[in-house]
């Protein structure tokens, strides 16, 4: 015989005046955590009372009902509503919905109630704050309702917007949260879910990774092409820029490698037509060059430009002002921010004045070319004034290479003196019978000497040092010099292969 089902039967429902309900001591939540009184009582002052109190009937000693209601379960609703009375902006007898516990334990319906309540999943309030923005809530309201800030509502969004196989991935536990943040980077869910494959495949899975796969490719907003046509220009073409909400990105990265290229070949090329219009030879265009490009090619030595009396005038004037604001603070441990800033201004306006543009001889910026690219801060680099071997003027030779002396005859040149001497017939040595010292003494004795001349340079660094560079001078600026009796060579070292920027490399 089947045994009959003992139903249950629920606590009873009724409205309390708030003025009848008191906390009880049987709540264990005694640790404060989570939303502030302050906010909660807001947001019920907003959409009200979404879950009522769990209160009991206090009783005196004989066991009678007092007519009052003790609170061990929903003390902090209790206090945000004691707010808003203490405020003015509730009843003291407004009714409160609350739920009548009979029988059991206070201390148990407490702790029940607040360790049985499963935490919202973190994908569900993402998907929630999208829910609101989809149903026309701005990111401010949204923020202002949830006692967030504008940013963390915007996170909240970028992530709930990433591929839904990336979500469901992530509501599986296949990623982590840190991960899901990084997927954020990129908005093509194509591109994302194709990291998500690779990372199933690779051994580093962390949060770094997977921002360097979605952005391989894509330019730096920190890049000195990116500073040199400016992020705004590069939008106003379409350009995309993307992202990350969760971490510091030196501005994000420019997904559009090929605009980005075209926009900084075109202002190159629109720069090299200024500098080309000074009447250069030749102009090399490129956004960086090699590390040595200009070996092999002499640079013409320009004057700088002198400075117009306004501009003394202003040199004089900031860097009196430097001078004062330095004295003025030399005891200061740290500068004022304002004084900082002002520094740093008149330093950069004393360097301007300092760093004069070069004018150069017509006839030799006629033979000579410039090179035009892009420097590391951004900025347009023009190296002018160099001039290549095949452009340099030939050495007219002399068609009269004899000198007359002072009685109008003609006197042979140094190199004819040389060949009369190579061509004289040697004079016969006088032999007096044995030399002096055999040919195997002299060889010991220059070996001797050899060593003793070593042991005397190494005693005096200096002289070794002066002796040093007087052999690595000769090798640098006269290829047929031999005159030192130290066997040094130099040489120059290239580089075949390069990284990128190796020409804005410090070093």
């Amino acid at each position: 015989m089947a045994t009959a089902v003992q139903k249950i039967t629920l606590s009873s429902s009724r409205d309390i005046p708030f003025n009848r309900l008191v906390l009880s001591q049987s709540n264990v939540r005694r640790v404060k955590a989570g939303v502030s009184i302050e906010e909660l009582a807001e947001d019920i002052a907003r959409r009200g009372l979404l879950q009522g109190l769990n209160v009991r009937a206090v009783v005196d000693a004989d066991g009678v009902e007092t007519g009052m209601y003790e609170i061990p379960a929903g003390g902090r609703r209790y206090r945000a509503l004691e707010l808003l009375v203490k405020r003015k902006r509730l009843a003291r007898t407004a009714p409160i919905p609350c739920i009548v516990r009979e029988g059991g334990i206070a201390e148990e319906d407490s702790l029940a109630e607040n360790v049985q309540r499963a935490p919202l999943h973190p994908l569900d309030q993402f998907r929630a704050f999208l829910a609101l923005r989809e149903k026309g809530q701005s990111e401010e309201e949204i923020a202002a309702a949830f006692f967030v800030s504008v940013a963390v509502v915007k996170q909240r969004l970028k992530l709930a917007s990433v591929s839904p196989k990336l979500l469901d991935t992530y509501a599986e536990d296949g990623l982590t949260l840190d991960q899901l943040m990084a997927f954020t980077v990129s908005g093509d869910h194509e591109r994302q879910e194709q990291v998500l494959d690779r990372l199933a495949q690779a051994y580093d899975k962390q949060p770094y990774a997977i921002r360097r796969m979605l952005t391989e490719g894509a330019v730096r907003a920190s890049d000195k092409r990116t500073r040199f046509i400016g992020i705004k220009a590069y939008e106003a073409a379409g350009g995309i820029v993307l992202r990350d909400l969760f971490q510091g990105d030196d501005g994000g990265w420019l997904q559009d490698v090929t605009l980005v290229d075209r926009m900084v070949a075109e202002k190159l090329a629109a720069e090299a037509d200024v500098i080309r219009s000074e009447g250069w030879k030749w102009i090399e265009v490129a956004p960086d060059f090699a590390y040595g490009h200009t070996y092999g090619l002499r640079q013409l030595r320009g004057e700088p430009t002198p400075r117009t009396e306004e501009e003394e005038a202003a040199r004089a004037t900031a860097q009196a002002e430097y001078d004062r604001l330095s004295e003025e603070h030399a005891d200061v441990d740290e500068l004022p921010e304002e004084v900082d800033v002002r520094l740093g201004e008149l330093e950069a306006m004393l360097e301007a004045f300092e760093t004069r543009p070069l004018v150069f001889d017509p006839a030799e910026v006629a033979r000579a070319g410039a090179f035009v690219s892009i420097a590391q801060d951004g900025k347009l680099r023009v190296e002018r004034g160099y001039v290549r071997p095949e452009d340099e003027i030939p050495v007219e030779e002399d068609q009269d290479r004899s000198a007359e002396s002072d009685d109008g005859s003609a006197m042979p040149s140094a190199p004819h003196q040389e060949a009369a001497a190579c061509d004289a017939p040697a004079e016969p040595e006088e032999e007096n019978g044995l030399t002096p010292i055999s040919d195997r003494l002299l060889t010991e004795l220059t070996t001797h000497r050899t060593l003793g001349l070593r042991h005397a340079l190494g005693e005096q660094p200096d002289v070794a040092f002066l002796a040093a560079v007087h052999a690595l001078t000769l090798k640098a600026f006269y290829v047929y010099g031999s005159d030192s009796c130290l066997e040094l060579d130099l040489k120059s070292v290239s580089f075949n292969a390069q990284a990128p920027g190796l020409n804005d490399s410090v070093s």
